[in-house]
């Protein structure tokens, strides 16, 4: 495997897991506010996060290349109200989308044709991921005001329950 890929796809590893913590961050934010579907529907998010980091972690063992985990930095979001999580929360996976696209282009620069492959996944993953937080904002913009819109919103988030990849590497 082309060291720059390698390196690119190492470091992913530690951005997927610093966006679990950022999604934990956000639930956490959600749990003393008392919004528990909030709350779940991030550790659910948090949960996906994780599993990313370790489908990077897995495809580079399975290609014999050595991971080096790193620090995971604290996240340093500033929460002020309900809406801050779901913008932070868009911005962020505009950046993930932004990483992964990176990691495309070097793999296509070298030909590396099986890690495009495993990464076809993940673009689709993040558009996926824009519009799910995309959504969130566009729900709390029409329903967070009012508070039976919101009780029915935190009860909708509430109900997303973790369903795992199935991505064969």
């Amino acid at each position: 495997m082309d060291k720059k890929v390698a390196a690119l796809l190492n470091d992913q590893i530690n951005k997927e897991f610093y966006s679990a913590y950022l999604y934990l961050d956000f639930a956490n934010y959600y749990a003393a506010a008392g919004l528990d579907g909030f709350e779940n529907w991030y550790r659910v998010q948090a949960q996906e996060e994780r599993d990313h980091a370790m489908l990077f972690y897995q495809y580079l063992q399975n290609n014999d290349e050595k991971v080096t985990l790193e620090a995971i930095a604290k996240p340093d979001q500033v929460l002020t109200d309900h809406m801050a999580p779901l913008r932070a929360g868009l911005k962020h996976e505009k950046y993930v989308t932004s990483l992964i696209d990176a990691i495309y282009a070097a793999a296509f620069e070298v030909h590396d044709f099986r890690t495009m492959q495993l990464l076809d996944w993940f673009v689709k993953e993040q558009g996926e991921e824009e519009k799910n937080a995309s959504d969130l904002i566009t729900k709390m913009e029409l329903y967070g005001s009012d508070a039976k819109g919101l009780y029915m919103l935190n009860s909708e988030l509430g109900a997303r329950v973790y369903s795992a990849p199935s991505l064969v590497l």
